[in-house]
């Protein structure tokens, strides 16, 4: 049987990874974010707006760790549980964003920075030409 590989919350870019200091610091909760979204209460529409607006704000800063706290759907017995519809389209919303480029990776967030709720977006370090 073979197994298969945990699935990513956004389609990889090609020849684009992290080393693996970065994945162990990620995924050890040890990165502090430079700057935190909150798209709680927003609809897709502004929440689409702010990640935009807040990409641009952190890039601009030379910011390489965004925390976006996208929130957990809410648990009901009676059916399992599925994604929220923001969490659902930031995937899409990050591929097709005008900073796409800038991105490095998106990872999910250590249980301290919101776990299943939030994500990391790492960016690419400036280069000074």
């Amino acid at each position: 049987m073979i197994a298969r590989p945990e699935p990513r919350t956004t389609a990889p870019k090609p020849g684009v990874t992290l080393d693996a200091g970065w994945d162990r610091r990620l995924g050890g909760g040890l990165v502090q974010p430079d700057i935190v979204v909150d798209l709680h209460g927003h609809n897709l529409a502004n929440a689409y707006h702010l990640l935009d607006l807040k990409l641009e704000q952190a890039v601009a800063m030379g910011a390489r760790v965004m925390l976006l706290i996208t929130g957990k759907p809410p648990t009901d017995e009676r059916r399992p549980v599925q994604r929220g519809a923001i969490r659902s389209a930031v995937g899409d919303w990050l591929a097709a964003s005008r900073h796409a480029a800038h991105i490095a990776a998106v990872r999910n967030a250590h249980p301290r920075h919101g776990g299943a709720g939030a994500l990391y977006i790492v960016l690419r370090r400036r280069r000074n030409a």
